[in-house]
């Protein structure tokens, strides 16, 4: 640890202020690179810089590789040598032109060391830790020297420190311990022979108590540089990478993740430990001690301030700008970021002679221990019937093993029933200074996770509450992680959408979701993603901006599986399929669809009106979670089925139910009075959009039917279509027509409807097509004369109007009206159950 009298004892050039860099090693990608590196250091307002170097962008794996080959006695290694050679040579030939020849020589001499040592392991065939740690250290030395060279020929007082001159460490179980007393000293004399402003600084590397070169370990390069940041006691450590600071998630799992302008060194070794690959946890050991405020920045966009570290934790929007008058504010979130493990497995001890027995759990972790077993999460319910722990699966089988040796008398008793391990398993790491004290994160982390249809295996929080911690099916992880993500506000809420039957009321809604999605994005985080799109006999799969041109390049056959598998992607949380078609093979689908964790919205009456069957299971399968919403089934826009449901929930009961549920219909006999034929009146709703493709199924009184059964099974009654007295309008010579033949012999309806409409006149009424389920449970639809007092005899041109006697509502029924057709009323309702179903899922709106 970085003690205050060790800080003391350091030996402070002068008192200018300085600032330490690091810079990874797709910062120094190539040449181009090292000149945006000079360029950033050139731009910082600190007159001392210490810039700490990884390698060149992949070669320690190189050298990794060659010593590897080498040990195999594989004379591949020879080539790749001279590859990493060539590379690092043209390198120092493009950024030090004039200085070249020194420059080349000091650079061919490195690699021709490393040839002899490589030769040097091909005869041994065996590998020696020294020498492989030497070799794994050679590409800091090399970027160093490339670094310090380019920016002395640029005009700067700089110097070069090989890391292994200063930094002193030891091997504990934790990692590689500092010598802080003793670095200190070495650094002190350096400084006092080496007086430039500028220090570039070998990163990774360092020497053994013994004197022997070694390595940090993986991403050791951020270990240096917070090392040299203390030991230089510089006023901030800055790491360039290529991120714009630390994500909310990992971008390829959540391409929304967004920079997190703020993080308390608590939230970023939390985030750290659990996958955040921007910065390793072992780097804020030494920040932490020393109060060192710590920078993570893009080195290929410098112009962003990045990700703030220090010690005190701050509140925000994550980094979402601040709204303006009139727009949706995200509130500040106890959520800072989301991480995520993957490649895991659940070691499990269980069985009843735990159950109040000292000693369980040390023995557990202290077999784990003596195997060399790193624990990554734990977990064990007040029961004590069981412990389990999260292990990398690689580690799995020899935990196992250790186990069942550790409890091998207890497991030949039965007081311990099993040590079992399963595989393929992810964790999810929830993490904010907020949480701590805030009701409700665990329960909203969990609802995510319910709702997109994630089963937790496994689930730890530590008494801080800055972490909660879930393990997961693998597979699941990241839709697991877009869920969650989305739940907090990081991102937004975004939904996968298919459509089936993009005809006049789907190209509505099409239309409708294009234009609202914006402004849905902007104020209330919600994403609506059109995916893909299906006809009869056509396909479109694809990304939502490009889902207005579906037409132009859906030239695949209609395949409902591939549309299913593309609309329920594993890196988006939640689906959606819109059935906008009739079909009643379509509608088929939805208990599978909805059992499967796909949501469904459909104004298609097949499903609420087929066999009471299929009904049953459809809604048996939304027990997962899964919505199911068909409000627009009824009353195309209009909230009828919504209305009655807070009626049954509210404890009324439903009595009867009558009234005109087709706005074509209502629509044609507003319309007819005699004096055109009815005929004309059809083929003009038709050009409208007023009626279904097939006007027959509007004129048939089937649709009315369907619409009342719905009604009539919503209430609880087991209706059957069949037990629906229905009257059509369809001569029986038309009815088996095509549609074509159809339209063209409509005019043989107008002599029957003139007479029923001549009759009714004569009396003083009018015709309109009403439906009535009465109290007696009989149901009916059918053109009746009414008064032309009565209610029903006064709507505006497509109104649909529905009566509901209850038992509050007796005496004076409660009636629902308004427009009933036409394709943009129809797609408004559909559209409305899409927002009510993003709600449900944690959209605010």
């Amino acid at each position: 640890m970085f003690h205050a009298a060790v800080a003391e004892a350091l030996v402070r050039a002068d008192d200018v202020p300085l600032a330490t860099h690091k810079f990874g090693g797709s910062s120094l990608a190539d040449a181009a690179c090292f000149r945006r590196v000079g360029a950033i250091l050139r731009a910082q307002p600190a007159p001392r810089q210490v810039a700490v170097v990884s390698a060149m962008r992949g070669t320690t794996d190189a050298l990794i590789s060659l010593a590897e080959a080498a040990v195999r006695g594989s004379p591949d290694w020879r080539a790749d040598w001279r590859r990493l050679r060539d590379r690092h040579l043209d390198t120092a030939r493009d950024l030090v032109p004039d200085d070249a020849a020194d420059a080349l020589q000091w650079l061919e001499s490195g690699f021709d060391q490393l040839a002899s040592r490589l030769a040097a392991l091909a005869v041994l065939g065996t590998p020696n830790r020294e020498a492989l740690e030497s070799i794994q250290g050679l590409g800091e030395t090399w970027s160093a020297h490339i670094l310090s060279r380019f920016l002395a020929r640029q005009g700067t007082d700089c110097g070069f420190l090989d890391a292994r001159e200063v930094l002193v460490v030891g091997h504990g179980e934790l990692g590689a311990v500092v010598d802080w007393s003793e670095s200190a000293r070495r650094l002190a004399e350096w400084r006092s022979r080496n007086t430039q402003h500028w220090t570039v600084v070998t990163g990774f590397v360092a020497r053994t108590r013994a004197g022997h070169p070694t390595v940090l370990g993986r991403n050791g390069s951020d270990y240096s540089a917070a090392i040299f940041a203390a030991l230089f006691e510089a006023r901030e450590l800055t790491i360039w990478g290529d991120t714009d600071g630390v994500l909310s998630a990992d971008p390829r799992l959540v391409p929304d993740a967004t920079p997190l302008p703020h993080l308390s060194y608590d939230e970023a070794c939390e985030l750290a430990y659990f996958g955040a690959k921007v910065i390793h946890p072992q780097t804020l050991t030494p920040v932490i001690a020393r109060g060192l405020p710590v920078r993570i920045r893009n080195t290929f966009n410098p112009d962003h301030p990045g990700t703030a570290i220090g010690a005190t934790p701050s509140s925000s929007t994550n980094g979402r700008p601040a709204a303006t008058a009139g727009e949706h504010r995200v509130p500040p979130m106890p959520v800072k970021g989301i991480s995520a493990v993957q490649d895991l497995a659940i070691l499990t001890l269980e069985g009843a002679g735990m159950i109040g027995v000292p000693g369980t759990a040390e023995r557990t972790f202290g077999a784990l221990h003596r195997a060399g077993v790193s624990v990554v999460m734990i977990s064990q319910g007040s029961s004590e019937h069981s412990i389990c722990c999260v292990v990398r699966e690689t580690d799995a089988a020899a935990a196992e093993i250790a186990l069942t040796r550790a409890f091998e008398a207890e497991i030949a008793r039965g007081d311990i029933h099993r040590v079992s391990v399963a595989g393929d398993i992810g964790v999810l790491a929830v993490v904010g200074d907020g949480m701590t004290g805030t009701p409700g994160v665990a329960a909203r982390t969990f609802g995510a996770l319910a709702r997109t249809g994630v089963n937790i295996r496994a689930i730890a929080q530590g008494a801080s509450e800055r972490n909660i911690s879930v393990a997961v099916a693998r597979a699941d992880t990241a839709r697991a992680l877009r869920a969650v993500h989305a739940a907090f506000w990081l991102s937004p809420q975004t939904l996968s959408i298919g459509l089936i039957g993009p005809g006049k009321v789907g190209a509505a809604l099409l239309a409708q979701i294009e234009a609202a999605r914006p402004r849905l994005l902007r104020d209330h985080q919600l994403d609506l993603r059109v995916r893909a799109v299906a006809t009869s006999s056509r396909l479109w799969l694809g990304e939502a901006r490009d889902a207005a041109r579906w037409r132009e390049s859906s030239d695949a056959a209609c395949d409902l599986d591939a549309f299913t598998r593309h609309v329920q992607a594993e890196h988006l949380p939640h689906a959606v399929v819109i059935d906008c078609s009739a079909s009643d093979t379509v509608a088929g689908r939805y208990a599978d669809w909805l059992a499967a964790g796909i949501h469904v919205v459909t104004p298609n009456k097949h499903a609420g009106a087929g066999p009471s069957g299929r009904w049953r299971a459809i809604r048996a399968a939304t027990a997962n979670g899964s919505r199911f919403r068909y409000e627009a089934t009824v009353g195309a826009g209009l909230p009828v089925i919504s209305t009655l449901r807070d009626l049954l929930d509210t404890g009324d009961e439903l009595l009867a139910a009558e009234g005109i549920f087709s706005g074509t219909l209502a629509w044609l006999f507003n319309r007819y009075d005699g004096s055109s034929p009815f005929s004309r009146l059809v083929r003009e709703a038709h050009a409208l959009g007023y009626t279904e493709p097939d006007p027959r199924d509007d004129l048939s009184g089937i649709d009315v039917a369907r619409k009342l059964v719905i009604l009539a099974r919503e209430a609880g009654a087991g209706l059957e279509l069949d037990d629906v007295a229905v009257e059509s309008l369809v001569p029986e010579s038309l009815r088996r027509l095509d549609a074509e033949a159809f339209m063209q012999r409509l005019d043989e309806l107008d002599g029957a409807i003139a007479a029923r409409f001549a009759a009714a006149r004569a009396e003083g009424k009018v015709l309109r097509y009403v439906a009535r389920l009465g109290e007696d449970g009989e149901a009916s639809v059918g053109l009746v004369a009414l008064p032309s007092g009565h209610a029903f005899a006064h709507l505006r041109l497509t109104d649909n109007v529905v009566q509901f006697t209850t038992r509050r509502y007796r005496d004076n029924p409660l009636v629902v009206q308004g427009p009933g057709a036409g394709p943009e009323v129809t797609a408004a309702g559909v559209f409305a159950d899409l927002l009510r179903v993003a709600a449900a899922l944690g959209a605010r709106l």
